[in-house]
C-alpha cells in the first residue's frame, strides 16, 4: 500500500511541474530584450519585419524623436528638388524662441539647409526644426498638418503630431510601431546617416560663436554600425532611441519608449540589435531607383516611362535558410495619362517563392513626364499611320 502511495505522489508531482517547465522552455525561445521599457519594436528596415514586439502599438510621448518625421519631411523636399543643401534659412522671431535642446538661433539668424540639419540631428536643436518647418511650409502649423498627413499616408493610425520638436503638448504621441515605420522611410534616403550618424561636429566654424554639436545618441560611438536615428526625453516621456544600425547587408531599427534612465536605454537598444545580427541575416535583391521595367504613357512627352524601386529591396532569413527559386512578378497599372509627377505609384513588385508572397513593394515613376505637344502628337500620328498603311 505505502509502495503505490508513494508512486501515486511521486506522478502527482511530476503533473504539477511538468506544465511549468514547459512554460519555461516556451518562454526561452522568445527573449526578453526591452524588460525595463515602456514599449518597444525590432524591425529589419528593408522588409518591414518585426523581430521583437513589446506593447509596440501603446500610444506615448515620443519627445525629440518626433524629429524622425521632421527630419523625412526634410529629405523628401531636398529629394523632390524642392530645395538644396546650400539654401540659406533665416530664422524668425518665432524659431529662436523655442525652449528646450537647441542650438541657440538668433533672430534673423541664416544657416544652410545642410547646417540646419546638422542641428536637429546632432544638436536635436528645437529652434532648427522650427526654422525648417517655416522655410518648407510657411509656418510651423502647416508644417505639422503635412507631419500629420504623411504619417497617415505611412498607414500609421496611433501617431498624432502637434509640433516638430516633441516638446509636451496634449494630444501629441505616438508608438514604438509608428515610429520604427517612419524611420523606415527616413533612411530610404542615404544622405540622412551622414547627418544621424555624426557623433560630433561643429557649427558656425571661424567665428567668435562657433558651437560644439555632440550626438545625444552615444551607441553611435560605443556600438559598431549603428548611425541613428533619434534620441527624446522629456519627465513625461523618460529616456526613448530610435535606433538604427547596419553590419554587412543588413538593417536593422530598434525603438525604445519609456526607459528610466540613458544607460537602461542605450542597454535594452543594445540587447535588441545584438539579437537581430546574431539570429538572422538580409538578402539584397534590389538597391532604391534601379529600373526594374517600362510602362507606356498615353499623350506623354515621352511614349514610356522608366519603373523604378522606391526603397532598398531584400529578403530576410533566418541565418543559415536559404533564398533559391526566388520569382519575381510585377503588377503594372493600366492607361497611364501624361502628366506623370516623378515617384507615383504605377506598379508593385512582388516576390514569391513556392507560390508564397514574401514581399511587395511600389514601383515609381523614375521622373516628372508632361503631357506631349501638339506637334509632338502631330508626328506620332502620322509616324503610326503611316505604319498602320505600310
Amino acid at each position: 500500500m505505502k509502495r503505490h502511495l508513494s508512486k501515486l505522489l511521486i506522478f502527482t508531482i511530476i503533473l504539477m511541474t511538468t506544465p511549468s517547465a514547459f512554460a519555461k522552455e516556451s518562454q526561452s525561445k522568445t527573449p526578453e530584450l526591452a524588460h525595463e521599457a515602456k514599449s518597444a519594436v525590432l524591425i529589419e528596415r528593408d522588409t518591414g519585419k518585426i523581430l521583437y514586439d513589446k506593447n509596440s502599438h501603446e500610444k506615448l510621448p515620443p519627445a525629440s524623436m518626433t524629429k524622425v518625421m521632421t527630419m523625412l519631411l526634410i529629405m523628401e523636399a531636398l529629394d523632390e528638388g524642392k530645395m538644396k543643401m546650400t539654401d540659406k534659412v533665416r530664422t524668425s522671431e518665432f524659431a529662436a524662441s523655442m525652449g528646450g535642446s537647441q542650438i541657440f538661433l538668433e533672430p534673423g539668424e541664416e544657416m544652410t539647409v545642410e547646417e540646419m540639419l546638422k542641428g536637429i540631428a546632432i544638436g536635436s536643436g528645437n529652434d532648427a526644426s522650427v526654422a525648417m518647418a517655416e522655410h518648407i511650409a510657411g509656418s510651423e502649423e502647416e508644417f505639422v498638418k503635412r507631419m500629420n498627413e504623411k504619417a497617415a499616408e505611412l498607414g500609421l493610425k496611433n501617431t498624432s503630431f502637434q509640433n516638430t520638436t516633441g516638446l509636451p503638448k496634449e494630444g501629441h504621441y505616438s508608438t514604438a510601431y509608428d515610429m520604427a515605420v517612419m524611420a523606415k522611410e527616413l533612411l530610404k534616403y542615404d544622405k540622412i546617416t551622414k547627418f544621424t550618424g555624426t557623433y560630433e561636429d561643429y557649427l558656425r566654424e571661424n567665428t567668435d560663436k562657433k558651437f560644439w554639436l555632440v550626438n545625444t545618441n552615444r551607441l553611435i560611438k560605443f556600438y559598431p554600425g549603428v548611425d541613428g536615428v533619434k534620441t527624446g526625453f522629456t519627465n513625461e516621456a523618460k529616456y526613448c532611441l530610435t535606433a538604427s544600425a547596419k553590419k554587412g547587408n543588413m538593417r536593422v531599427i530598434a525603438v525604445v519608449f519609456g526607459a528610466s534612465t540613458p544607460k537602461e536605454r542605450n542597454a535594452q537598444v543594445t540587447k535588441m540589435l545584438d539579437y537581430a545580427f546574431s539570429q538572422y541575416e538580409t538578402h539584397p535583391m534590389y538597391k532604391r531607383n534601379e529600373v526594374i521595367s517600362e510602362l507606356k504613357v498615353n499623350k506623354g512627352r515621352e511614349q514610356k516611362i522608366k519603373l523604378v524601386t522606391s526603397e532598398p529591396i531584400s529578403l530576410l532569413t533566418k541565418k543559415g535558410e536559404d533564398i533559391k527559386a526566388v520569382k519575381k512578378e510585377m503588377i503594372q497599372k493600366k492607361d497611364i495619362q501624361a502628366p506623370v509627377k516623378k515617384g507615383t505609384e504605377l506598379g508593385t513588385l512582388v516576390l514569391k517563392k513556392d507560390g508564397k508572397v514574401l514581399h511587395e513593394s511600389p514601383l515609381v515613376a523614375e521622373k516628372d513626364m508632361d503631357q506631349a505637344g501638339f506637334w509632338t502628337m502631330f508626328k506620332r500620328t502620322m509616324t503610326n499611320w503611316t505604319k498602320w498603311n505600310e
